[in-house]
Parts: C-alpha cells; structure tokens; sequence
C-alpha cells in the first residue's frame, strides 16, 4: 500500500488519507494541507474546509439538525443563504436549515434571534453594530461580503461626489438605516457635519428615486438590489460605495448567531457559519447561479442584473477572527464619530464582546 499522493484517475490509498488527516491536525484549524488557508478574507483564497472539517460528499451522517436562519429575501446580498439551500451546503455541513424571512426593524430581529425565535441571521453590520451595542445575547461570527450600499446623486444637480452635497438633501429610507450611517462616515471625512451639513429625508424605499426626480432630494443612498437599478437611468450618477477608498477591504454583512446556542451548541454554530462561508464562496465563483437561485425566492431584477451587482461585490471577502474584530473595531470608531455609537464606548472591547470565535 503506497503512501505516494494519488495519481489522476485514481482513488487515495487509506494510508494516504489516514497520513494526511494527521497533517491536517498538526495545523491551526482553518487552514488546509500544505497551510492553505480554509476561511476568511481575500479574493484569491480558494473556500476549503480542510480534511478534519469537510463533510462526506454524500451529506451528514445522523439527522439533520433543525435551524432558522434570518434573512431578507429582497436584499441580493444575502445571496448566500438560498443557495446554500438549493445547493445542498447546509445539509452536508448537517443542517436543515428554515427561513425566516424578517423585513421589520434590526432591533426586532436582534431580539428574535436572541430569545430563540431564530437561531442566527444575516445582515449588515452598519445597521446591527448599534443595537449589538445596547447588549442583545448575539454573536458575529463572519463577515460574508463587502459591497453594495450605493450613493447615487442627481446629474441636473451636478452631485459628481461627496463635497458637492453640502447642503443638499438626501433621500433615505429610515434614519437608522446602514445607508445613512455608512455614508455619513464619508460626509465627515469630507469636512462636512452629517447632521447639520445635510438634511436626510425619509420616504418609502422604493420611491427614492423619484423623490430626486420630482426635486425633493438631489442624491439618495441605499443598498442593491434597487440603487444597481436605478443607476441604470442616465439622470443618476453614482457618487461613492462603501466599496471607495479606504473601505475597500471591508465587510458589509455579517453572519451572527444566538449567544446561547453558541454557549449550548457550539458545533452546531461552527457548521452554520462554515456552511455561509462555503455559500459566500460559491457566489463569488459563479455568481449567475446565486443570481437565478436568489431571483426564484423573489428577488428583484432580471437575472443578468442580479448577477452583475453581485460580481460588482466582494463575496471573496469573508472576513473571520482578528481581521474581522479589526474591521469592527474601525467602524466602532467610526460611528462614535458621528453619533451613532455612544462616545464612551471601548471600542476594543465592544469587538471582544459582539464577537464569537466558533470556527477554532
């Protein structure tokens, strides 16, 4: 019985198998064979679980276990969900997974997801990081993707970036939404008060656009999939992303999970946000499969549309561990500049706290 790494067309011996699983042990768990990293940021890295953490390729041994997982089935960026679905992630990492599909506040959601009612959820981080802050038993435990909040301002107004704004008004579609506060981290960085420089006006989200066109507001900032598909209309043009500058290494939506399901049931998180990852993966390898799967669950948008927004996002990007309590880190500060977090919060510490290593 050899030894030797299988060749093409040929099945691995046990030995072989049984050497390389011990090599895998010996590494730090999140990187595969040969120290190729199993999770987290960067374009280039290929999605690999690594021996010791791969499920067999005919699914989970043993019943699956139940999970609800949180989501918005109108927003494109959390593509990966349905697809982890439809394409069999969550069973071979030995979940079945439900839906819930929650479009009411952050704080409602939070407080489903802690007291049970959901196990876990995904969504943007600009918009969990204040309620996490008043002290919800949940967890982050991935970034999934970076990308897809839009500033898009009037060409007849001559808003061609983020300075020309002083003074004008913006529409949005609440004032606690991860638009308004990503984009007023901008509006600050460019010299101008986000709370006195501007004025933001609410209006229902999809009419947004036609508060800028009747005049009432001379930019608006959103999220895909609806500022992709206004920028097509030539009267817009798109002012910035949180995608520009220095933002173009962060996360925008993350995965968190119950803190008691965590505390009681840690290998069931672990598979859960490992299935995500996986899922986020795959988006990005071939996101024409999670446009036409994230289209059958509703979403908005031809298919060729839902597939160009998400190319246009950083689903390689799936931040865990240090790099990703840096990013929250970043944007703790970030927020407490503009009056969203508080100003005596430690934002080193609220990181450590809002995040959960289950993949170690």
């Amino acid at each position: 019985m050899t030894d030797e790494p299988p060749r093409p067309g040929l099945l691995p011996s046990r030995r072989f198998l049984l050497r390389a699983g011990a090599a895998a042990a010996a590494l730090p768990l999140g990187f595969g064979v040969g120290g190729v990293r199993a999770w987290g940021p960067g374009p280039t890295v290929p999605f690999d679980p690594g021996p010791i953490c791969r499920p067999a390729a005919e699914g989970a041994a043993g019943p699956l276990k139940p999970i609800k997982l949180a989501w918005n089935a109108t927003a494109i960026c959390t593509a990966a969900a349905p697809l982890a679905k439809e394409r069999g992630i969550f069973a071979a990492h030995g979940l079945d997974v439900e839906f819930v599909n929650f479009g009411g506040s952050t704080e409602a959601l939070l407080e489903a997801i802690a007291t049970g009612k959901a196990d876990a959820g995904i969504g943007m981080a600009l918009r969990w990081l204040k309620p996490l802050e008043q002290g919800f038993d949940v967890k982050i435990t991935a970034g999934l993707h970076g990308g897809c909040l839009r500033l898009l301002g009037a060409k007849s107004a001559g808003i061609t970036d983020v300075a020309a704004l002083k003074g004008k008004t913006i529409a949005i579609s609440d004032h606690g939404s991860p638009a308004k506060n990503f984009f007023a981290l901008l509006l600050a960085q460019a010299g101008i008060d986000p709370e006195t420089g501007v004025e933001w006006r609410q209006y229902p989200a999809d009419l947004l656009n036609l508060a800028v066109e009747k005049g009432e507001a001379q930019a608006l900032a959103d999220s895909d999939p609806r500022t992709w598909i206004w920028l097509k209309d030539p009267k817009f043009t798109e002012v910035a992303t949180n995608l520009s500058g220095a933002y173009a290494d962060r996360t925008c939506c993350v995965v968190a999970v119950r803190g008691s399901l965590i505390r009681n049931d840690r290998a069931a998180a672990a598979a859960l946000t490992r299935a995500v990852l996986e899922a986020g993966h795959r988006v990005h390898e071939n996101p024409e499969d999670a446009a036409r799967i994230f289209s059958g669950y509703g979403g908005k948008g031809s298919v060729e549309d839902l597939a160009a927004m998400l190319r246009s996002q950083h689903h390689g990007d799936r931040p865990v561990g240090t790099d990703l309590k840096r990013q929250l880190v970043l944007y703790g500060d970030e927020l407490k500049q503009v009056n969203v977090l508080k100003r005596t919060t430690d934002t080193a510490k609220f990181a450590e706290r809002v995040y959960a290593d289950v993949l170690s």
